[in-house]
């Protein structure tokens, strides 16, 4: 069986097309991806619901995945403590191949079905945490695998595939499933599938850190201020919270840590 993935691209001879005609068709297909992500919207809304539940609780999410799926995982992840200012360890990405495979591929780390559980345990995974795995192809070993021993364990899981059905999704609590179709390189999922995985991720770590409170309005509260931007950034929504000058509300920021606390203080101190 061919996965919708893995079918020929319905452009033909495009080592003979021009620069432009190459980045218009491109464009033209990167087009269908929030459409075909809206389509999921039901299922991103639920595995979003369920992970919210349990994170609530004190429970991590874990990301696993292989090439470029696991990359993305590992990029969602890595974004959280510097967003929302949760934990190192709150949200985790974990790559087939492990941090190596990150810039370099790792010959036939996909394949090995029991490694991810593995890598899991490395983080000594509850039965009260989330998993979702990610791969385009919704069979990668690797993916398939680590989703099956997790939930023999408790474990909640999820997963986010450009394919319906499959393995992966067979072995998901909470299955997310946005077909791209073929992509304009045959095969190469790094494009629309890549992009549709980082849609989807987005959306799910995003709406996850807002219901926790992670967020104030619309702005990020506890971001980490780890350079002269964000410390900027961060006085201006001190200055507007609490209607105070430039300077007193740079002094506040750098004294108590986070925008949060530095309003807080402030308005406690009042």
């Amino acid at each position: 069986m061919i996965r919708i993935t893995e079918k020929e691209s319905k452009y033909n001879n495009i080592d003979l097309m021009s620069v432009a005609e190459i980045l218009h068709s491109i464009n033209i297909e990167d087009k269908t991806v929030p459409l075909a992500v809206e389509k999921a919207m039901p299922q991103i809304e639920q595995l979003a619901l369920a992970v919210t539940e349990r994170m609530r609780n004190g429970s991590r999410l874990f990301y696993i995945g292989a090439g470029t799926s696991g990359r993305l995982g590992v990029v969602d992840a890595s974004e959280c403590p510097p967003t929302f200012g949760v934990p190192f360890d709150r949200v985790v990405g974990i790559i087939a191949g492990g941090d190596t495979a990150i810039r370099r591929a790792v010959e036939n780390a996909e394949d090995d079905a029991e490694q991810a559980w593995k890598d899991l345990q490395e983080y000594d995974i509850q039965s009260s945490d989330c998993l979702v795995g990610l791969a385009a192809s919704g069979t990668t070993p690797y993916v398939v695998g680590g989703l099956n021993t997790a939930r023999e364990h408790g474990v909640l899981t999820g997963c986010i595939v450009c394919n319906d059905g499959g393995p992966i999704v067979a072995e998901s609590d909470f299955p997310v499933e946005v077909v791209v179709g073929p992509e304009f390189l045959t095969g190469s999922t790094r494009m629309k599938s890549g992009t549709a995985q980082k849609l989807v991720l987005n959306m799910l770590s995003t709406t996850v850190m807002i219901k926790l409170g992670r967020i104030k309005g619309n702005k990020m509260v506890d971001m980490q201020l780890t350079n002269h931007k964000l410390v900027d950034r961060g006085t201006q929504m001190v200055m507007e919270e609490l209607n105070v000058a430039h300077d007193e509300a740079a002094e506040l920021l750098i004294r108590y840590g986070s925008v949060r606390k530095a309003v807080e203080a402030a308005q406690k101190n009042k």
